[in-house]
């Protein structure tokens, strides 16, 4: 059952104590990796002299990366093998941090088993792109194996599955059918992905269709109102020239079939689905196991309770943390095996970062205002989870917002013209966060809150690039025709932010600083920055390389967390359960309870 690392970390570390202390030392005192996870954000980029790149990028590396092709350095930086590279040779200090980031990145490899599971039927398909549906063969099989070995070597049947943030079910609507038919417990926030999930059940034959006894002339009645006059066969004009009885009035249940709850019947050796609408806001899942227990008893022996498994697919930001601490919080979880991802929805426990440290940027200078107060929180749900790293070093370990999404990138996966895609859509917005600040749109401000006032003269140590951020303006998507051109992103972006109602804060001022720009002024900012996209392209390259690390970091975290609570944990462990290439968030954190003492 337990992998023979408990943490997939490559061969070099000797035991996981050593991968820990080496990897925690790495994250913390590298200014490298400090500053391309979390010290650089590329609304930014071109909005200080010197550049971004100029003054984050160590000087013997920058000719180097801005002759290499964006795909060669994706090779050298993922797959090749660096101490073999030939001319034009990397710089030896940056083979060096290639190697680092390396050998702290969890080993993500994943051996497939696709020709041993079973197929999805077409009707449980339904609804499910290809990458969901080897997460759900792959997952399901997964948990329905660790179930057994539970089982099988401490005699402690899982009774149920709870799966957290059940969506519309997919994972839930296999582990009940055939051939594991399971008891589920899907909990899922909100209300229409239940009923979207119940009619995917119906399809499915997980469930009965609800059987409808309707009137017929006055359901014939209810579908001619429906149809404008003028659009009424002979028929229905007679229909509706008919008045309703009394008599029939009672008999009429006209609501639409969407509205009728599927029919889930429990019998003996089949899966069940037992929905529970609620947002998880901790990991404890007593309103859960009451439920379980007042409706559905496990038909058992008189000895028998509840004993859950708490499973989930990418459960998003904190949701991963409840899952992960229902284990400790609730005696009748008896396991749990949850995959997580969108690190950037996590709260911080410990509060923002502190900035003594040159090379974190502020969480949100560059982003927005929710998550700045999220941060200031000191959400104890949010991360980091361990004791471990809460008190490293006494201050503990903090990770931004722009580290924590840059570690939801999958370099790996990217291709060259995906990579080309994306360059571009940054290079746009960085060079309009440039135009918003020359036309005062925007302004600078500095890291210990000051705002930057023009004709001002500060230190050299003050105008840093990594001590000044600008003011956000959160644009969001454009239609494609807005990226074929700086000129066309432009006026699109002015075009949504004096018309839309989400910016009524922005409208007034970016019409006035805005409206009067001329094409032969949008022309000029990219003849001046044009050149400079390479730089963009590099320095993001390196982030989403180096994120690797962060999101390491927050796995290992999860699993430190287990493995304090050794009183009540058996065995916990880390280890793939996806193909990268179809699901980049392909770490499942594990957890064992000890087996809990029959009555």
């Amino acid at each position: 059952m337990v992998p023979p690392k408990p943490l997939p970390y490559p061969d070099c570390w000797t035991a996981p104590g050593d991968y820990v202390d080496n990897l925690l030392q790495f994250v913390t005192t590298s200014d490298t990796f400090r500053t391309l996870c979390g010290g650089v954000h590329v609304l930014d980029f071109f909005t200080s002299e010197p550049s971004l790149f100029s003054s984050v990028v160590p000087d013997e590396w920058q000719p180097w990366l801005l002759q290499c092709d964006p795909m060669k350095l994706l090779d050298i930086l993922m797959r090749e093998d660096v101490d073999s590279l030939q001319y034009p040779r990397p710089p030896e200090s940056l083979l060096e941090y290639i190697k680092d980031v390396r050998r702290f990145s969890l080993i993500r490899e994943f051996p497939s088993r696709e020709e041993k599971l079973p197929t999805l039927t077409w009707q449980m398909s339904v609804g499910m792109k290809p990458k969901k549906v080897h997460e759900v063969r792959n997952f399901a099989d997964y948990v329905s194996q660790l179930a057994s070995d539970i089982e099988a070597e401490s005699d402690n049947s899982i009774t149920h599955f709870v799966d957290f943030g059940s969506g519309q079910n997919y994972l839930g609507r296999a582990l009940a059918s055939v051939p594991y038919n399971k008891q589920v417990v899907a909990v899922e926030g909100r209300e229409h992905n239940i009923v979207g999930a119940k009619e995917l059940d119906v399809i499915a034959r997980v469930a009965d269709k609800p059987k409808i006894m309707r009137n017929k002339k006055l359901w014939m009645r209810q579908l001619d109102s429906m149809t404008p006059e003028d659009q009424r066969d002979e028929r229905a004009l007679k229909r509706a020239a008919k008045a309703i009885r009394p008599s029939e009035q009672h008999a009429a249940d006209l609501r639409p079939r969407n509205q009728f709850d599927a029919i889930y019947t429990p019998e003996k050796g089949k899966g069940f689905i037992h929905y529970v609408e609620g947002r998880l806001e901790s990991g404890d899942l007593t309103d859960v196991i009451d439920q379980i227990e007042s409706t559905h008893p496990v038909p058992t022996t008189p000895q028998a309770d509840v004993r859950l498994m708490a499973i989930s697919i990418h459960s998003c930001g904190n949701l991963s943390h409840h899952g992960i601490r229902s284990l400790i919080l609730n005696p009748a979880v008896q396991a749990i095996a949850i995959v997580g991802c969108c690190y950037n929805l996590l709260t911080e426990k410990l509060g923002p970062p502190t900035y003594k440290h040159p090379y974190m940027r502020p969480s949100l200078q560059a982003l927005n205002g929710r998550v700045a107060r999220e941060s200031n929180k000191h959400d104890p749900h949010g991360f980091p989870l361990s004791d471990r790293l809460c008190t490293y070093q006494d201050d503990g370990i903090r990770l931004n917002i722009t580290a924590r999404m840059m570690a939801c990138q999958a370099p790996h996966n990217w291709t060259e013209a995906e990579s080309d895609g994306f360059f571009t859509r940054h290079f746009f917005r960085a060079v309009l966060q440039k135009i918003f600040l020359d036309r005062g749109v925007i302004a600078k401000v500095y890291h210990d809150g000051s705002k930057a006032e023009d004709g001002t003269t500060e230190s050299s140590a003050h105008q840093s690039p990594l001590n000044v951020s600008t003011n956000p303006v959160i644009l969001g998507s454009l239609s494609k025709a807005c990226y074929t051109s700086l000129h066309a992103y432009v006026r699109g972006a002015i075009a949504k932010l004096t018309t839309s109602s989400d910016y009524r804060e922005q409208r007034e001022i970016i019409k006035e600083r805005m409206s009067d720009m001329t094409d032969e002024e949008i022309a000029e900012y990219e003849r001046q920055y044009g050149p400079r996209k390479r730089e963009l392209s590099a320095i993001w390259t390196l982030m989403a390389f180096s994120a690797v690390v962060v999101e390491s970091l927050i796995v290992t975290d999860r699993w430190l967390f287990l493995q304090q609570h050794s009183d009540l944990v058996q065995d916990c462990w880390v280890e793939t359960v996806f193909d990268y290439r179809q699901s980049p968030r392909n770490l499942v954190v594990v957890g064992v309870k000890k087996p809990k003492p029959r009555p």
